[in-house]
């Protein structure tokens, strides 16, 4: 059986990557349950760190260890084009979180009865933010690692995710890389790539605008 608390530990010198290089550990990292954000100029290597943890990349050197029940929601995941946000529910969801992952649905306006192909761009991210979130089980540490979750959500949505972030952080482990939109917004932990070093930076009262100056 998992652990109750979900961790991630990245050891020192773990380097990611493909044929190269992207960037490496200078330090080792240990994240543990609550919500931690992964910040980077475009092309630096966010989705290739997401992608070693969750083992569909091998990383170059070095290693790290993941303790919980793991999903990994890619920005580009994609569902049947002619099956329902309702049908896709239902298919990938326990019934006892069904009415409750409906109850969310109707909250942020997602239409569960149109067709996946006809969505927009937001609301194909809050069908699979949807699955990811109710598809967490209670008897286990859980880790979500999410690249760029809120992709096209409205701010009413994305107020919504992370009011259930904040009721689940000691058995939720989230990973979530994203732009942010306003300099105010509280990120007391960080995973940032600068150049070619991954770094871990925290504080109660850290935010974007102290964290942007630091990106190269």
């Amino acid at each position: 059986m998992k652990s109750p608390t979900p961790s991630i530990r990245l050891d020192s010198g773990l380097a990611i990557g493909y044929t190269a290089p992207l960037a490496t550990f200078e330090k080792s990292v240990e994240l543990g349950g609550g919500t931690h954000f992964l910040l980077a100029r475009n092309g630096r290597g966010k989705s290739t760190l997401l992608r070693t943890i969750a083992g569909s990349l091998k990383a170059l050197t070095g290693d790290y260890c993941v303790d919980g029940y793991m999903q990994y929601l890619p920005e580009d995941m994609r569902f049947d084009p002619e099956v329902t946000p309702k049908g896709i529910l239902k298919a990938l969801l326990p019934k006892s979180r069904q009415e409750a992952a409906f109850a969310l649905a109707d909250r942020i306006e997602l239409d569960v009865n149109k067709i996946y192909g006809r969505l927009s761009t937001g609301n194909r991210r809050k069908t699979a933010l949807i699955m990811a979130e109710y598809s967490v089980k209670p008897d286990c540490g859980n880790i979500l690692l999410l690249d760029e979750p809120f992709s096209g959500l409205d701010a009413f949505a994305r107020e919504a995710f992370e009011e259930m972030w904040n009721s689940s952080d000691k058995n939720v482990l989230r990973l979530v890389s994203c732009h942010p939109d306003y300099d105010a917004m509280v990120m007391p932990s960080v995973l940032l790539i600068e150049g070619a070093n991954i770094s871990h930076h925290s504080g109660a009262d850290q935010n974007w605008s102290g964290l942007k100056a630091l990106l190269n």
